[in-house]
């Protein structure tokens, strides 16, 4: 594997690491919100548009190499040869070949998981956010509730009267404030649902990736087959010339 793809493979196997730590339930959103406001990332998040723009154009541009590479050797795998030296370059068209795709299937998926990442983080600053919101109202409502309490218990029969009023506007706000609750509670549930939708996605793309890896697994053992039988071949060839001689 060339420099430039070993890098493109480490690349991918950080993009999976960092997608398993965010999706791990133990952290909460608000524990990566503040990762996320940290003075490292606030420092990055400058010009984080632009680093992610040319980072999706290198593995665009790479993955169109993969593409165009293994469209070259799979239309020369399609012409059949008979003679022994063309065997052996049929093999060496193969295992370009397969280094083609494996380089496809690379920047592929670290494309994807690219788009993913930037997802994922984007759903739990939203849904940290959320929380904030709806732990602010909380605490709102609870003082709220406190001091009509404080100024109904401190006040006699002609106090009373002007309580009651102030009770409407205390009822009146709190049930704004379980409106406000409510409507956050259930946004709340949405973001929730596209983070397990998006995890079930994950779940699926693992699961490719494994049967693409099951996939090449089959072609190398298929290459070290011909390999064998190329051997075999250039043995059988050797004793004929020493017969013939």
């Amino acid at each position: 594997m060339s420099l430039q793809w070993t890098l493109i493979a480490g690349f991918l196997y950080t993009e999976v690491a960092v997608v398993l730590l965010l999706l791990l339930p133990g952290i909460s959103p608000s524990r990566w919100q503040k990762v996320f406001r940290s003075r490292i990332l606030k420092a990055l998040s400058n010009q984080a548009s632009v680093y992610f723009t040319v980072l999706l154009a290198v593995l665009c541009l790479f993955l169109l190499d993969a593409l165009r590479e293994m469209r070259k050797y799979s239309g020369d795998t399609d012409v059949k040869h008979e003679s022994h030296q063309h065997l052996d370059a049929e093999m060496q068209t193969n295992m370009r070949l397969f280094r083609a795709q494996r380089n496809f299937y690379i920047s592929g998926f670290a494309l994807f998981l690219c788009l993913v990442i930037k997802r994922l983080a984007s759903l739990i600053s939203t849904q940290a956010q959320l929380c904030a919101e709806n732990e602010a109202a909380l605490k709102q409502a609870r003082s709220a509730t406190t001091t009509a309490r404080n100024m109904m218990v401190g006040k006699g029969e002609e106090a009373q009267n002007s309580s009651n009023e102030v009770s409407a506007q205390v009822k009146k706000q709190l049930k704004e404030k379980e409106d406000l609750i409510s409507n956050l509670q259930e946004e709340l549930n949405k973001k929730t649902q596209e983070v397990k939708e998006l995890q079930s996605e994950m779940s699926k793309k693992k699961k490719d990736h494994e049967a693409i890896l099951s996939q090449q697994q089959g072609l190398s053992r298929e290459y070290d087959r011909l390999a064998d039988e190329n051997a075999k071949l250039q043995k059988l060839m050797d004793s004929a010339n020493k017969k013939d001689d």
